[in-house]
């Protein structure tokens, strides 16, 4: 049987880092984009002491943790450390991301996300929407636009 796909290997040491561009101290590599089924995997490093907009988000979201700490602030006692996997259901509370200030190391996270984050401003009125489309416009205006990892429909 011939296989109908195009395997995808990306390997982070070969993707640029786009540093502070998901904000002050947050970095990421796009490795998969699929805009036209809205998936997208991140390769993510955190700076201590980060708290991010708080969010939802429209699909289900896996997160595993590299190295450091972090938390949503909606869930104390729910520390992820490295060796974390954690599964959020399509949906899920609005939570706020945060790296605690005293990490020893930068925060490594992979996440896959289905669907789009839906962030808030601090009083909780609509801010912005973050999805695959904007991850892929994101890395392209910050040349790290690659063939490799955007998927064409």
């Amino acid at each position: 049987m011939k296989a109908s796909h195009k395997l995808l290997t990306v390997n982070v040491n070969q993707v640029p880092l786009l540093k502070n561009a998901l904000g002050p101290g947050v970095d990421f590599q796009p490795l998969f984009i699929d805009t036209a089924n809205g998936v997208w995997c991140i390769r993510a490093l955190f700076g201590p002491g980060i708290t991010l907009p708080s969010h939802l988000h429209t699909g289900p979201v896996h997160a595993y943790t590299v190295s450091g700490r972090w938390q949503y602030l909606e869930y104390p006692g729910q520390d992820q450390t490295a060796g974390s996997y954690l599964y959020e259901p399509a949906g899920n509370n609005t939570h706020t991301f945060h790296t605690p200030a005293e990490n020893p190391v930068v925060t490594e996270i992979m996440f896959l996300v289905f669907g789009a984050n839906v962030n808030f401003d601090e009083q909780q009125s609509f801010h912005s929407v973050m999805d695959a489309g904007f991850i892929e416009q994101l890395a392209t205006d910050l040349g790290a636009g690659q063939d490799t990892y955007f998927i064409q429909p």
